[in-house]
Parts: structure tokens; sequence; C-alpha cells
């Protein structure tokens, strides 16, 4: 199929268009109605009549932009009128929904008339939180924000301006501390002077350029003093003193291009008159003014980016706009001013120096993504540019007194910010801020692998665990070293030298003389294979847990945990838990990775153990014993066991919420509930899930994963007498984080539980 048609199908499949209006309040009901619109609407509308600014807190105005084009200048398709440009304004909604959860109407004013489109504004100013200009020409462009910005009380941005010029600043930034040369210091040249070219022009200055070193041109030529031909009062401000006429004088010695301009518009040997070290921001959109295969073709110690995906360092507009709003939104901002810009800046040229995570090269075809000569730029879709911009342009909004809401708490904020990228970030989080009250030590076996490295990084950083990796030191400082990171405060222990291999020795031996260990397998086992090395750590108190797997079979891992620490007294044996997080709802479903074919008292423990666990990621557990039966519908020994178990968890956990043996979509429904089974405690709210054996448990769960959307944390290991944790192959470094954080709040509850569910002995 030919992208043409692939590009026509995208937009008119199904529901036309890219975008839809919902509701966010529930209508089902007369009482609903009523509440939504009249009589129950006029209550909000007078207390806005009193205080217009309750505005942002009864009605959407808050979280709705406004992307305004009269489709004069639509990405590289020039002036093709309002409605042509529509579907660029949808996309441009969704980019907004997407990145940032902030809502878009798009508004296509058919006029070129620039006073009509800033009274238009005007007049909808009530309805919107802030202005998005998009797609207007210049220097009509320019005329229209700069009106807009004095009479409106809400911010207004172009962000074919502000957005382009915020990411290549950024990238300039890094490039030049690459090359070690100075802002003040740079000659810099802007080809196309339209409105992308002037405000990088300004923004350069903002950052400290020279007005003497930014020479602006455009397709006659330079901008100097005098001329008179294709001026006007933007282009004048950045007329200088110079002899100079054509690109391609100005470009000899210059240590910085920017172009907004066209295709071709610079030359090998425009590339090759330039100063040591050039950096190049070729933006000119879809083809660059050069590529960077032609530019290093003429020399190797170019740094070069352009507006294209396909190349290193894409100084993309998806970086900026949505994080920028969402800041200044939130604060409720009358207008977004340099110094949000500037904070916008150095967040995105912060966040470019930090580890990249693993989904973001897992997007990007797994590529090694560092900071460097490629890598001068956050990937659009790294989802931590919202949790660095954000959070930076708040905080600009209210120390530059632009900013009418305070944020009191931006750590909070943060956190905030992360439950929109998902309800598992928001339950992560949860268990995270436990972790950091109270870290614990944790030690990974695999301490010579890439990703437990660059985790242990994330958790040193962060202040979740005290990790202690295991490995050859040498090969593990040296990978330290390749990988950029600072764990000189990490401790690194080699089993083949270590002074307590002797006595950790000995000990196993004494464990498991009985069971068929040597002494020499003892010793093997100690020197050679580190997850037994790691659980005798955690026996002796030389560590609090062990998290592994990362590189092993889950046999592999867990065996050896089970003969040196083995099952809490009083358990038939350990057990595992998925904690499946929805947009909605978190689930948790056990057992699906360790017991088969469990008998009612397992299933039991299985129960309340996962109980337990829920509590510890402070959620209220309702527990279902699933079935193919409701409640005595169907005699088979496999529904007697779930109903003998569901009996057992009442005696032995009375105040749990728990019914069965009962149908997964029952469990799940709260009308059929109430309708079919009024007498069951659970009202159709499980969210722990007990499955009759390992079987359905794991299919399930896989399939929720898969098809439901889920986001999987897990397995969680439940019943050993010391906490220990497995990693899944493939894991990333996130998935690794977020088990380290599962295995430091174990510990933490393991030693101060309160109001521990009791399973008799």
């Amino acid at each position: 199929m030919s992208k043409r048609q692939d590009a026509l199908e995208y937009h008119s499949s199904g529901r036309k268009g890219k975008i839809e209006v919902i509701t966010t309040k529930p209508c089902a009901t007369s009482r609903d109605l009523s509440l939504a619109y009249s009589p129950g609407v006029a209550i909000p509308c007078l207390e806005i009549e009193k205080n217009p600014d309750d505005a942002y807190e009864y009605t959407a105005k808050g979280n709705l932009v406004a992307v305004v084009s009269n489709g004069t200048a639509v990405l590289g398709l020039g002036d093709i009128g309002a409605l042509a440009g529509k579907p660029v304004m949808e996309g441009k909604g969704v980019l907004f929904k997407r990145f940032a959860d902030v809502d878009v109407f798009d508004l296509e004013l058919d006029t070129k008339d620039p006073d009509e489109i800033v009274r238009t504004v005007k007049i909808l100013e009530p309805t919107f939180g802030g202005i998005n200009l998009e797609d207007i020409k210049g220097p009509e462009c320019f005329y229209i924000e700069e009106k807009l910005q004095e009479i409106l009380n809400i911010p207004v941005f172009h962000d074919d301006q502000h957005g382009t010029a915020i990411i290549a600043c950024a990238g300039l930034i890094n490039a030049l501390e690459l090359v070690n040369k100075k802002m003040e210091d740079v000659k810099i040249v802007v080809n196309g002077a339209g409105a992308a070219g002037i405000a990088c022009a300004k923004l350069v200055l903002v950052l400290g350029a020279r007005q003497e070193n930014v020479i602006l041109c455009d397709s006659k030529g330079v901008i100097f003093k005098g001329r008179t031909s294709g001026m006007n009062a933007y282009k004048e401000r950045f007329a200088i003193e110079t002899d100079e006429r054509t690109l391609e004088e100005v470009m000899k010695g210059c240590d910085v291009f920017i172009g907004v301009s066209v295709k071709g518009a610079v030359t090998a040997e425009m590339v090759r008159s330039m100063e040591r070290d050039p950096i190049i921001f070729a933006m000119a959109n879809p083809d660059p003014e050069i590529t960077p295969d032609e530019a290093k073709e003429v020399r190797d110690d170019v740094i070069i980016g352009t507006g294209r995906s396909d190349y290193n360092n894409q100084v993309n507009n998806v970086l900026c706009f949505p994080f920028l709003f969402r800041g200044t939104l939130d604060t409720h901002a009358s207008a977004i001013n340099d110094e949000m810009k500037m904070a916008a800046v150095l967040a995105l040229a912060k966040l470019a120096k930090e580890d990249v995570p693993d989904s973001v090269r897992k997007a990007y075809g797994n590529e090694v993504i560092s900071f460097g000569r490629e890598y001068l730029i956050p990937k659009p879709f790294d989802p931590r540019v919202l949790l660095h911009v954000a959070p930076a342009v708040a905080k600009a909004a209210m120390d530059s007194g632009v900013a009418r809401r305070k944020i009191e708490n931006l750590e909070k904020y943060v956190e905030s910010l992360e439950a929109l990228q998902g309800r598992s970030k928001e339950i992560m989080r949860v268990l995270i801020n436990k972790a950091k009250a109270g870290p614990r030590r944790i030690v990974f076996p695999e301490g010579d692998e890439d990703k437990i490295l660059r985790a242990a990084q994330l958790l040193v950083d962060e202040g979740i665990a005290i990790p202690i990796l295991l490995g050859n030191r040498d090969e593990i400082t040296a990978k330290i070293s390749e990988l950029h990171l600072d764990l000189s405060k990490v401790e690194i222990i080699d089993p083949m030298d270590s002074p307590k291999s002797e006595s950790y020795t000995e000990e196993f031996f004494k464990i498991r003389q009985r069971k068929g260990i040597t002494m020499a397998d003892a010793k093997r086992l100690i020197l050679k294979n580190r997850n037994y090395y790691g659980a005798m750590m955690v026996e002796r108190g030389d560590a609090d847990t062990l998290l592994s797997g990362i590189s092993h079979n889950y046999p592999d891992t867990i065996r050896p945990a089970l003969e040196i620490i083995g099952k809490q007294d009083g358990l038939s044996k350990v057990h595992g838990v998925y904690m499946l997080v929805f947009k909605k709802t978190v689930v948790f479903c056990a057992d699906a990775t360790v017991t088969i074919e469990p008998t009612a008292e397992e299933l039991a423990e299985t129960a309340i153990l996962t109980a337990q666990k829920a509590i510890n990621f402070d959620v209220k557990p309702h527990v279902a014993m699933l079935s193919f039966s409701n409640f005595g519908s169907t005699e088979h020994p496999l529904s007697l066991k779930v109903k003998q178990a569901t009996a057992l968890v009442k005696e032995w956990a009375p105040e749990l919420t728990v019914d069965g043996e009962i149908q997964a979509n029952v469990a799940l429904d709260p009308e059929l509930m109430a309708d079919q089974y009024p007498f069951s405690s659970l009202k159709g709210e499980a969210n722990v899930l007990i499955f009759p054996d390992l079987q359905s448990g794991n299919i399930c769960y896989k399939l929720l994963n898969k098809l439901g959307g889920a986001e999987t944390v897990g397995p969680i290991l439940m019943g050993m007498k010391k906490p220990i944790h497995v990693l899944q192959r493939g894991d990333d470094v996130a998935d690794i984080v977020n088990m380290a954080a599962v295995a430091v709040v174990d510990v933490q509850s393991a030693e101060n539980l309160k109001n521990p569910l009791e399973i008799p002995t």
C-alpha cells in the first residue's frame, strides 16, 4: 500500500478525523443530567459571575488550548487555506493530548486579515486557558502574536517561532559544551528570516550571544543596515553593519549555522569554510539545507541536527509545546515569557545528558543512545520530557510573576504528571516513595549486566535502594566507565576473592549436607554461581534482599534462594503474584508463576499473602476466589476446592473482604453481582484475583497484558523467610528499578508489618 493511501485511510477509517470530544462526568441518570445541565449548572455559573477565576475550578478552561491557524504557512505545503490545513491542526491536538493530556479545540479561520484574526481570538478568550498560533505566515504571525499578547489575559504562543527556537537552542547549548566554546564568543548565522528564523535569533541573544555575532539572512542575502529590498520591521531589528552580502560570505569562519530556509541552501564549500567543530542545525522542512551525510563527507568534526526523524539530533517541536503549555496551564499563567522559554531550553539540555530509558531505546530500534555529538537533544518519545520541562516552566512562571496559581510542592507536582502517563506510574511512585523513606541493601548477582548497572545508577540517584554488585571487579568497573556512570560509592564484591566466601561455603554445606551436597559442591556453587553467593548474603544479613533473573532462567534464579533461605514457617510453599495496571484500575493476579496445582490450603495462603501485598501497594484488597462456578452452581471437585479455600480465608483472615467460588465476569461486574448475588460482600469490585491453578492464572495474566493493554509488575514472590525477587528475561531498566522498589518495601514491611493478615501454622 502506498504512503499516500496509508495516510488517507488513517484519517478516514472508522470515525473520521483524529479527535473527538468526550464527557468527563457521568451522565447516566436523571440526577446526573440535572447536575450537568439545568437546573444544577446554574450554581457554578453564578459562582463564576462573582469570581471569574472560578472558571478554572468549574469548567475545562484551565486545560483547554485553541490551536488557531489560517492555513497560510502549513508545514512545507505553503498557503493551502484554512480548511485544507485542518488535518494538521487536528494532529496538533493529538500531540497535545498524547504527550501532556492538554485538551484542544482547533480553530481554522478563513481570513488573511491579521486584525480579523486578532479580533476573533479576542472574543473567544473566555473559552480557553491558552492560545497556540499555528502555520500563519510571516510577517503577519509576528503582528498577530504581539497584538494578542497585549490584549489577552491568557498565554499566547506561536509554536512555529518559539518551539523551533527552544529545541534548537537546547541542542546548541549542549553542542557548544561538547566543543568547548562559549555562547558569547561564537559567530552564529541564521538563514531564513521568517517566523522560526527570527525566533531563533532572538533566543540565542537571550542565551548570551552578542548582537554583532548574530547574522540573519533571507533569500536575498544578509540583513544589513541600509538594506531596503524585502525588509520589514522584524528583520530590521537584526540588521548589522557589514560589507558581506551573501550567505557564502558570512559562513566563512562562522561557528554555528541555524537554517530554517530551503533545501540545498548550504553547500559543501560553505561547510568547509566554517570554524573548527562547526555546529549545523539544518531544519528546512521537509529536506534540510544540507544533509548530515553531505556535511560529514566534507569534514569529520561537524555536529549536525535536522528536523527529520531519520537522522540523529532531530529538532522536533513536539519536545516543547505540549510540556510548555502543561506547566503554563497548571499555574494559570497569564503569559509565556522569556523566563519560561529559557526554563524549557535548559530542562531539555539537561535531560539529554541523563541515561536514556530502555523504553526509548526500543522505540528507536534498540540503538545505543548516550549524550554526545549524535545525541544533543532528547528523543521525541522520551516520557521524561513531561517530567522535566513542565515543572521547569511552572517554576519559571511562578518566579517571574505571571503565574496566578502557586504550586506549593514541585515534587508532588512531578508525581501528578507521572500519573498522567498511566496508572502504573502513579502506583509505582507510591511504592518508590515508600522505598526512599528507608532504602535497604539489594544484592544484584548479575552485577556485570549493563541494565543492572544502569538501574543501579537510578537507584542511587533517587535514593531508592543501596545496590551491591556481584561479579568480576575489573569487568564491572570497566563497564561502569564505558556506560559513563558514577557508581564510585557502590560496593562491588567478587566471590572469587571475597574474604567471606569460605564462611559462606561452610554454612551452605551445613544447610544442604543432608540434601546431597558435598563440601566440594558447596564451594563450587558459592564461588561460581553468584545467585548462591547472593542468597547467602541475605541469609547472613550482609544484604537485605536479592534481585536476579535478567540473564537466568526462572528455576535457576529461585532455586538457590529456596535451598538457602526457604519459605516462611507454617506455609506450605512460596507463592507468586503479578500486578496488572490498567488505565483506571489495578488488579493482582495470583498464583500465576509458582504453584501448578494448589490445594485448598495453598489457595487460601495465596489469597491472604496477595491481599497483604495489595495493602503494601496502598490498595484495599477485595479478593475473588475464581472458578467456573458461582456459589455452588456447579458441583465439581475443582469448584469445591475453591469453595473450601474461600472458607479457610474467611476463617484465617475474617477482616478480609473475600468471596467465592465465583466466575471472573461476575467478580468484576457490580450490576451483575447486585442483580444475581446481592448477598456477596464483593459487590463486583474485585481487585485481587485468585486463580484455581497456575495454568489458568498464567494464561489469563498474559492475555490481559497483551490484549487488555495492562502494564505488568512482577513476578512478586511471596512467602519467603526473607524477601527475594525475580526479574524476567527482557526486563528493561525501568522494570528493574520498579522491582527494586518492590523488594525494598517488602523488607520494610517484614521488619515492621502493621496489622498483618495472619496465616495459622
